[in-house]
């Protein structure tokens, strides 16, 4: 429990450099397990949920060197993983048990897999579905959710997989299981989701076709180790960016920001509710970068539909609470997925800042964000719930800039699950 006071009358200034990309750290300590030779990954995010991904291949037989932010992966194949001596632990991370439910589908031994109680009440079913046609068993509970087991399996099959609905992470499983699947795998999407995964894959010597929402890909015979430099996480720096919006007096930069294109959601729906972000591309081989300038502005209402979930859905806690403060309402819909992160984030984002005075009516698929309300502590000080997720903690601390008293913050130690030394790194721009 920590108690957060409002930001001084001169706002916040200077540059921050946040972590590395959560989604990237995940993708290159899987592609450096499973290709020959030796990845080293720079500016690794080493926050609970990517180190839970670590220890899955530390127990599947894989050497992993880590000091601090440098990782160093001897990855023996395809077929170089060895039976765990006991459950592949993900904590609370939903990134590592799709994806490795899709990577992991063709090992000759069974591989039971666990998650926190978080976890463990999160769906499953929407990954399974997809493998399970490509010939993977993977074993659930009546629920589809954890725990289970990926069971030995010696063959898959591609298949041609029409997306219901944008998922990066059900994509991504489908695709890593279509690396060593007979035949040729065809994912559809009508919605494009972030392709952190088609991109590596390219980078580690692998072969996909990516044309008009159809990503097709045929076995591949061997994957190589390669350089892995992080971008600075999108996801993360939109913190940063909304508390410079809205807290009065400010300016801040954001070094190394990576700004792929299905992942700039925040940059575009920002930008359509009046804020003028500097971006200043840094040339780079890998994912696009850049770094990013932002001042106090004034901003206005918008609608916010399914078509730009996919590339923001990450980043919607913190854009409602920059809509608490802009002119007229703001509607988010077509965001359902929200309701199955670590916390229904929907219900959640409602409670904690109508506990300041937020004006925000809930919805089946999102809520309706009534703009134009200061956020007020009764009686001095409010309690703060992070409620186990670490973008909610967030959220909260960057609201307890405007607020009219103290807020006292209960479960801030979530933010390591993307962002350690989240706090930290505010108070230095506080100074």
């Amino acid at each position: 429990m920590i108690r957060l006071t409002p930001a001084s009358a001169h706002g916040l200034h200077g540059h921050v450099t946040v972590p590395g990309d959560k989604a990237i750290s995940h993708r290159a300590l899987m592609f450096g397990a499973i290709a020959k030779g030796q990845t080293v990954i720079t500016n690794f995010l080493a926050s609970d949920d990517v180190l839970h991904t670590m220890t899955v291949f530390r127990n599947l037989g894989v050497t992993i060197q880590q000091n601090e932010n440098s990782v160093r992966i001897q990855g023996q194949g395809f077929d170089g993983l060895t039976a765990p001596k006991k459950p592949l632990d993900m904590g609370n991370s939903g990134t590592s048990t799709r994806l490795l439910m899709g990577l992991l589908s063709k090992q000759n031994f069974d591989m039971p897999i666990i998650g926190d109680e978080s976890l463990s009440q999160r769906p499953m079913t929407r990954v399974m579905k997809p493998l399970t046609e490509m010939g993977a068993k993977i074993d659930l509970t009546a629920n589809g959710t954890l725990p289970g087991v990926i069971q030995a399996n010696a063959t898959l099959r591609g298949i041609t997989y029409d997306m219901p609905v944008a998922s990066a992470q059900v994509k991504s499983a489908i695709l890593l299981a279509g690396i060593q699947a007979e035949g040729e795998t065809r994912v559809i999407e009508k919605i494009a989701s972030r392709d952190h995964t088609e991109r590596m894959l390219r980078q580690f010597g692998g072969q996909l076709e990516s044309k008009n929402g159809v990503i097709t890909l045929k076995k591949q015979q061997q994957l190589q180790g390669q350089q892995v430099d992080v971008p600075a996480d999108i996801s993360s720096a939109a913190f940063f960016l909304v508390a410079a919006l809205i807290t009065p007096n400010s300016e801040l930069t954001i070094n190394r920001v990576g700004i792929n294109p299905t992942r700039d959601g925040i940059l575009k729906i920002l930008t359509r509710m009046g804020a003028s972000i500097e971006v200043t591309p840094i040339d780079t081989q890998g994912e696009p970068l850049a770094d990013l300038t932002v001042r106090t502005q004034t901003l206005h209402g918008i609608d916010i539909t399914a078509a730009d979930i996919p590339s923001a859905v990450d980043e919607l806690p913190i854009i409602a609470l920059a809509a608490t403060q802009a002119d007229g309402d703001t509607i988010i819909s077509g965001a359902e997925e929200l309701r199955v992160k670590e916390t229904d984030r929907i219900a959640t984002v409602i409670s904690e800042l109508s506990k300041l005075g937020a004006n925000i009516e809930e919805k089946p698929d999102g809520m309706i964000i009534h703009g134009g309300q200061s956020l007020t502590a009764d009686n001095d000080a409010v309690l703060l719930d992070s409620c186990g997720d670490h973008r909610i903690a967030m959220m909260n601390a960057i609201a307890a800039l405007i607020t009219t008293g103290d807020v006292i913050l209960t479960g801030e130690d979530a933010m390591s699950v993307s962002y350690p030394g989240f706090l930290e790194d505010l108070s230095e721009v506080m100074l």
